[in-house]
């Protein structure tokens, strides 16, 4: 799929990306990224970047990432467990968040994204996600 593809996927229908304003910038062999604003929609009482905003940007790059890496007529990628270190605190602008798959097995996909700060390129949040990758139901031939 072509970067403006996974974006329509992405955001065709109410999804917590579309809510938080996730956007995807970048696909290549190697990585997906994308970035994801610090307002109102993103911040914890406090006004900081909201650590489960942080997660659902971690985990939304991790998915479609892993999406890419299969046959999506025949497979999908469903999360297994997501960690997540929060390093630094962000008040405003964006953060890119940058997926990268550590590995691609036939039955499991392991991402790292790093999360920094647009503005001053510093570190904000570290995570691993595990992906389970499932065979969809064959469609039976109708008699």
């Amino acid at each position: 799929m072509t970067l403006e593809q996974l974006n329509h996927w992405v955001s065709t229908r109410p999804t917590l990306a579309d809510a938080l304003g996730i956007e995807l910038t970048a696909l290549t062999d190697d990585y997906l990224e994308g970035r994801m604003p610090v307002d109102g929609r993103t911040h914890q009482p406090m006004g900081l970047l909201h650590g489960g905003a942080s997660v659902a940007l971690a985990e939304t790059l991790g998915s479609v990432g892993a999406a890419t890496k299969i046959d999506p007529t025949k497979q999908a990628c469903v999360g297994l467990e997501i960690n997540a270190n929060h390093l630094k605190g962000v008040r405003d602008g964006h953060v890119i968040g940058r997926a990268t798959a550590l590995h691609v097995g036939r039955s499991t996909q392991v991402w790292e994204i790093r999360i920094t700060h647009e503005e001053t390129g510093a570190l904000v949040c570290i995570s691993r996600l595990t992906m389970a990758v499932i065979d969809l139901p064959q469609a039976k031939p109708q008699a």
